[in-house]
C-alpha cells in the first residue's frame, strides 16, 4: 500500500467511526465504546507508519482536481512533510488517550454515544487540516472543528454556563473566520491556486501582490482559532464542557490548528515585516496577560485554560521570529503535557467533587486519594514550568533561543524588534508560568483541613492514560537533536544564555510562590472552615462535577470564601481582582460590540413594530372600515332597497338635467 493511500486512511478512519457511532449509538450500545476507541487507535497506527515512511525526507505530495471551477481550481491534495507527519501522530495519541479516558470518565453519561462520535469527527477534522495540501480542503476541516467544539463544549446543555460557553466559542471563532476566509481567497487570487505548494512557490518568486493585507486577514482567523489576543476570551469559558474535551481541544486540535496553519504558510507571513511585528506583539501580550490571569483563577481548569493560551503565545512567538521548527517542537511537547494536565485534573475533579482550588486547599490528603494524578500532574507541571530535564524545558528554550538569535541580529528571518519583543515577553512569562504552576500544585495537593472525600479508586482507563502521557512529558524534549531532520534543519539545542535565564527565572517564580504560600497558610489557619462567607464568583466547576458525578457528594455543603492561603492574591496584590476576570476584556467587548448591537436590534424592532407595522395595520384597517359601512346598508328589507333605488334614480335624472341645461 502506498504512502498516499495510507495517508488518506488517517483522517478517514475516525470519520467512519464517527458516522457509524452516530448510526448505531442507540440501537447497538454495546458497540459504542469499541467504535469510540478503535478507529482513532487504528488511525494512530497508520499515522505512525506514514511518519516512518516519510522519515523527514522529501514531502509526500499528491492531488486530484475536485471539480472544475472555471477559475481557481480546488483540489483534493495531500502534502505531508516532517511537520505534518509528527503533528498527525500527536493528534492520534491524544485523541486515542481521550477516547480511552472518556470510557471511564463519562461511564454513566446517557449522551456518551453522541459525545464519542463527535470526538472522532473532531479528530478527523484536525487530521484533515494537518495533511491537506489545498487551502479549501483545509478550510473544511477548520470549520468542522468549529461546529464540533460548539456541540462538545455545550455537552451539558442543561446548564446555562455550558450553553453560553458553546455559543461564545462559536461566535468568537467565527468572528475571526470571516477575515480568514477573505484572506484565503485573496491569497489564492494572487497565487492563481489554492494548492499550498503553488502558493509557497508564488511567495518565493515574489508574486504575492498584497502580502501585508493577506497576512493580517489570515492572522485574524488564527487569533480566533488558537485563542490569541484579542480573540482568546472564548477558551476559558469553554471549560464548561467535559474535561476530556478540554484535553483534546487544548492539546492537539482546534487551538493547535492556528499555530500549525502559520507554520505551514510561514513564508506568506515573512513576506511582510509589518505582519511579523504584529504577530510578535500579539504573542507577547497573549503570553504575559494570560499568565497573570492564570495566577488569579480559582477553577483548576481555568488555570490550565489560561496556561494553554500562554503556551500558544510561545508558539506564535517562535513563528514571529521565523522559526517554525521551534514552534512545532513546542506544539508537540505542549500537546503531551497539557493533555496530561487536563486528564489528571479530571481525576482530581472526580475525587474531590469540585473544580475549586479554594476548596481543594481545605482538603488534607487529597494526593493520597489520587496518587496517579498526583505524580503524573507533578511531572506535567514541571514540564509546563520548563524545569530541566522535562520536555517543556527543551521546547521552550528553543523558542527563547530563536528569539535571542533574531534580537541580536544573528539571523534575518524576522525583524529585530520582533525578536526583542518575544524574548522579553517570554522571559517574563517564564517567571509567571512557574508561579501559577507551583500555586496550582500547592493548593491542590498540599491542602490542610477536613479529610478529603474517599470515593474509591478511579477507573483504570483513566489512570493508565495518565502514565502513558507522562512518558513524553518527561522524555520528549531529549529528541531535540533528532527533530531538526524532520523540520527545517535548524538547530534546536538550548542556548546557554536563555537556558540559564529561563530556568533561573522559573526557579525564582516557583520559590517566591512557595514562600508566599507558606506565609498565607498562617492566615488560613485562623479562618474556620464552616464560618467563611460565600465566594463572590461561585464555583463554576461545580457544574461539571455535578453533571458527571451526581452520585458523588461534593466537599460539604459549606459556602466558601476566597482562600486566604492563596499565594496568588499576595503576589498580585491589587491586580488580582482584575486578573481574575481576564482584565475585563469581556466587559470591554460588551460595551464596544454587544450593547451597540443590542441597541441597534432594539431600534430595528421599534421601527418594525411602530412604523412598518403601522402602515400594514392601516392598509388593512381601511378596507375593514369600508366593509363595515357597506355591511350596515345590507339590512335585508326589500322596501328599503327599492326606496334607495328610486332615490338614486331621481338623483341621476336631476344630475343629467342639470348637465343638459348647463350645456
Amino acid at each position: 500500500m502506498t504512502t498516499t493511500t495510507l495517508a488518506v486512511l488517517v483522517p478517514l478512519l475516525p470519520f467512519l467511526g464517527a458516522v457509524t457511532g452516530l448510526l448505531l449509538g442507540r440501537t447497538a450500545p454495546g458497540f459504542v465504546r469499541p467504535l469510540a476507541v478503535l478507529p482513532p487507535l487504528a488511525s494512530l497506527a497508520v499515522a505512525v507508519l506514514v511518519a516512518v515512511r516519510q522519515g523527514g525526507d522529501q514531502a509526500v505530495s499528491a492531488a486530484t482536481e475536485l471539480t472544475p471551477t472555471g477559475s481557481v481550481p480546488i483540489e483534493l491534495a495531500l502534502y505531508i512533510d516532517g511537520f505534518a507527519a509528527l503533528v498527525a501522530v500527536l493528534v492520534g495519541v491524544v485523541a486515542t488517550c481521550v477516547q480511552i479516558y472518556s470510557t471511564g470518565y463519562l461511564r454513566d453519561d446517557p449522551r456518551y454515544p453522541s459525545y464519542a462520535a463527535l470526538v472522532s469527527l473532531f479528530t478527523s477534522a484536525m487530521l484533515l487540516v494537518v495533511y491537506s495540501g489545498d487551502l479549501i480542503v483545509l478550510l473544511v476541516g477548520w470549520e468542522v472543528m468549529g461546529i464540533c467544539s460548539y456541540f462538545l463544549v455545550g455537552h451539558y446543555w442543561e446548564t446555562p454556563e455550558a450553553r453560553a460557553a458553546s455559543l461564545k466559542a462559536f461566535l468568537v471563532t467565527k468572528l475571526g473566520d470571516v477575515p480568514f476566509l477573505i484572506g484565503l481567497f485573496a491569497l489564492a487570487t494572487d497565487a492563481g491556486s489554492f494548492r499550498i505548494t503553488t502558493v509557497l512557490g508564488t511567495v518565493a518568486s515574489g508574486g504575492l501582490h498584497h502580502p501585508t493585507l493577506i497576512a493580517l486577514l489570515l492572522l485574524a482567523g488564527v487569533a480566533g482559532k488558537s485563542a490569541q489576543f484579542p480573540l482568546h476570551t472564548w477558551l476559558p469559558d469553554a471549560m464548561a464542557g467535559p474535561t476530556p474535551v478540554s484535553a483534546l481541544i487544548h492539546a492537539a486540535t482546534m487551538v493547535a490548528a492556528g499555530v500549525y496553519f502559520i507554520a505551514r504558510l510561514l513564508p506568506v507571513f515573512q513576506a511582510s515585516s509589518a505582519a511579523m511585528t504584529v504577530l510578535a506583539v500579539m504573542a507577547a501580550v497573549t503570553m504575559a496577560g494570560s499568565a497573570l490571569a492564570a495566577l488569579a483563577q480559582d477553577d483548576i481548569k481555568r488555570v490550565l485554560a489560561y496556561s494553554t493560551i500562554g503556551q500558544l503565545g510561545y508558539m506564535t512567538g517562535a513563528l514571529a521570529v521565523g522559526d517554525r521548527g521551534a514552534a512545532v517542537f513546542h506544539l508537540l511537547a505542549h500537546g503531551a503535557f497539557k493533555a496530561l494536565l487536563f486528564l489528571a485534573a479530571g481525576v482530581i475533579i472526580h475525587a474531590s467533587g469540585t473544580n475549586s482550588l479554594a476548596v481543594m486547599s481545605r482538603m488534607k490528603d487529597l494526593r493520597a486519594r489520587v496518587p496517579d494524578a498526583y505524580w503524573t500532574m507533578t511531572v506535567a507541571l514541571l514540564a509546563l514550568a520548563a524545569i530541566p530535564p522535562f520536555s517543556g524545558f527543551f521546547s521552550k528554550e528553543a523558542v527563547l533561543g530563536a528569539a535571542e538569535h533574531v534580537a541580536t541580529g544573528h539571523t534575518e528571518h524576522a525583524p529585530g524588534a520582533a525578536g526583542w519583543i518575544v524574548l522579553v515577553a517570554g522571559l517574563i512569562t517564564a517567571v509567571l508560568t512557574a508561579a501559577y504552576a507551583t500555586r496550582l500544585w500547592l493548593l491542590a495537593f498540599r491542602g490542610r483541613g477536613t479529610e478529603a472525600p474517599d470515593h474509591g479508586r478511579q477507573p483504570v482507563t483513566m489512570t493508565a492514560v495518565l502514565w502513558v502521557l507522562a512518558v513524553p512529558s518527561l522524555a520528549f524534549g531529549l529528541l531535540y537533536g533528532t527533530l531538526p531532520d524532520w523540520f527545517d534543519g535548524r538547530d534546536l539545542t538550548p542556548v546557554l544564555t536563555t537556558s540559564v535565564l529561563g530556568t533561573g527565572l522559573a526557579l525564582v517564580g516557583g520559590l517566591v510562590t512557595y514562600g508566599a504560600w507558606r506565609q498565607t497558610t498562617v492566615l488560613a489557619a485562623r479562618v474556620p472552615l464552616g464560618s467563611v462567607a460565600a465566594h463572590p464568583e461561585g464555583d463554576a466547576g461545580q457544574v461539571e462535577a455535578e453533571a458527571i458525578a451526581s452520585h458523588e457528594p461534593t466537599f460539604g455543603d459549606v459556602a466558601y470564601a476566597p482562600d486566604p492561603a492563596d499565594p496568588g492574591r499576595l503576589l498580585l496584590g491589587p491586580l488580582h481582582r482584575h486578573a481574575a476576570v481576564g482584565f475585563h476584556l469581556d466587559a470591554v467587548y460588551t460595551v464596544l460590540f454587544v450593547r451597540p448591537v443590542q441597541a441597534g436590534a432594539a431600534l430595528v424592532r421599534f421601527l418594525d413594530r411602530e412604523v412598518v407595522d403601522t402602515y400594514v395595520r392601516a392598509a388593512g384597517a381601511l378596507p375593514r372600515w369600508l366593509g363595515a359601512a357597506v355591511r350596515r346598508a345590507q339590512t335585508g328589507n326589500v322596501q328599503t332597497y327599492v326606496s334607495a333605488l328610486l332615490a338614486g334614480t331621481v338623483v341621476l335624472v336631476v344630475a343629467a338635467l342639470l348637465v343638459a341645461t348647463g350645456a
